[in-house]
């Protein structure tokens, strides 16, 4: 398709074609290895000792509006598969402004994350290589730097049997959990005890439950990876409509089935934030080695994180420098159709982002991390408004691209940008998170700057030439 073609707006057609070594399984594992992490494996502890056995439905809620995210999003990569990237559906439907902001933002996130798996990786690694963790961390960075600088296809390969290993080690944790439950369904006490027996079953009343959604909805994001990704592959619609049809909400049960079992076999106030709930509840069966196995499933983890981190922020900027919002010397590609000046860029500053934990954890380093707490929920408001356009447009258009459709909308498009500013604005009152929400939007707010800012440069540029 060529920018002649009327249903497609000039600013999403790309300068450079990048290889379509992608293939369907690749894409599905994809966008399950991006929701799927050590968020989940670790990060759960934090909503279970905060909230309760209620944190399931801390859960299910945020589970619902990542679900209509990304049903959103799902229906203009069907409608417009080349874009991309996933942010440039913020400039398709909202102008230039928004594909500037929501690109830069979210390369910063993911630079930021990748910079912070690197270090979480190292640290488990610790436990069977005695070296210093700074160390261990630019190895694991160059170990996936080199994946991507091969190909796409090395790159979806990685991720496929990463993914792979996740999914199994859920679905054996899963059949385990519930092997012990169905066990114990007639024994005294009951093998619900632990849901109400310690203060209930929201011990700290209904409202921890809404503002839990503020702590369990950021484990939840990722599964975005895949429209990028999707771009990739040969057959781009299908495998954007099969993410958002099936896989998340997979993943979704998954995520609420493996935390509602934790909370049943495991008493919620032995589980401290930082520990990992499903080895306490695998030593509760007694299995041995649970440490240790769970060790190696965070580490798959955030290797797949590390992975898809690279990934993303190299096309993410490959497609801004494609726009001109970046230097266009990073849309150039090798013989295997690899922006690898974009994959060299993002690993280079999240090294340095890695350095800051060393030379300046407490300023520089807090600072990166706090700012990028509300950030893909800011991205999510700005795609879901631009979805909105989108789909007016393509309505008015009676365009055959509109083939995969948001529920219900208007209504469940508005009831997605309510939810996700009711999330944010929790954040804003809760204490232990309005320092994230403050310094994401001092971010917000400099990428909008620079966008205005060299918007009038470049008009000043011009101006002097024609004069």
């Amino acid at each position: 398709m060529t920018s002649a073609d009327p249903a497609i707006p000039p600013s999403t057609m790309p300068t450079a074609a990048l290889a379509k070594d992608l293939r369907q399984r690749h894409v599905t594992m994809i966008s399950i290895g991006g929701i799927i992490g050590a968020g989940l494996f670790v990060g759960s502890s934090s909503g279970i000792a905060t909230i309760g056995p209620a944190v399931v439905v801390s859960y299910l809620l945020a589970g619902a509006v990542v679900l209509l995210t990304m049903r959103m999003l799902g229906e203009m990569a069907a409608a417009y598969p080349e874009t991309g990237s996933f942010t440039e559906y913020a400039r398709l439907g909202l102008g230039d402004w928004a594909g500037f902001t929501a690109g830069w933002l979210y390369w910063y996130f993911w630079v930021v994350v990748v910079a912070i798996e690197a270090l979480a990786g190292a640290n488990i690694l610790t436990h069977w290589i005695p070296l210093p963790i700074p160390l261990l961390a630019l190895g694991l960075v160059a170990l996936m730097v080199g994946t991507n600088l091969w190909s796409a296809r090395s790159y979806g390969e990685f991720e496929f049997w990463f993914a792979s290993i996740k999914v199994a080690a859920i679905v054996v944790f899963i059949l385990a959990t519930g092997a012990w439950v169905v066990l114990h369904l007639g024994r005294s006490g009951g093998a619900f005890a632990n849901l109400t027996g310690d203060g209930g079953f929201a011990p700290f009343g209904g409202l921890s439950v809404l503002g839990g959604v503020t702590s369990v909805v950021f484990a939840l994001t990722g599964a975005e990876i895949a429209t990028v990704a999707a771009a990739e592959s040969a057959e781009p619609g299908r495998a954007v409509a099969r993410m958002t049809s099936q896989v998340v909400v997979r993943i979704l049960l998954f995520y609420v089935i493996s935390i509602f079992l934790i909370v049943v076999i495991t008493p919620w106030r032995t589980i401290h934030p930082g520990d990992s709930p499903f080895a306490m509840t695998l030593e509760r069966l007694h299995i041995p080695g649970a440490a240790t196995i769970m060790n190696a499933i965070v580490l798959t983890a955030v290797l797949s994180c590390l992975n898809s981190g690279l990934y993303v922020t190299s096309r993410v900027l490959f497609t801004l420098a494609a726009h001109g919002d970046a230097p266009v010397a990073l849309t150039r590609l090798n013989t295997r159709l690899v922006p690898v000046r974009a994959i060299l860029i993002a690993a280079a500053f999240a090294v340095a982002a890695g350095a800051a934990s060393v030379l300046s954890a407490k300023v520089v380093f807090a600072f990166l991390v706090d700012a990028s707490g509300a950030l893909m929920l800011l991205i999510y408001l700005v795609v879901a408004f631009a979805e909105i356009r989108v789909r007016r447009r393509l309505e008015a258009e009676h365009s055959p691209r509109l083939t995969v459709r948001m529920w219900l909308f208007p209504f469940g498009s508005w009831f997605t940008i309510a939810s996700i500013i009711a999330i944010l604005a929790a954040m804003a009152l809760t204490p232990s998170l309005s320092v994230q929400f403050l310094a994401s939007l001092a971010v917000l707010i400099l990428a909008l700057a620079s966008f205005f800012g060299l918007k009038r440069v470049r008009a000043r540029s011009i101006a002097s030439t024609a004069g």
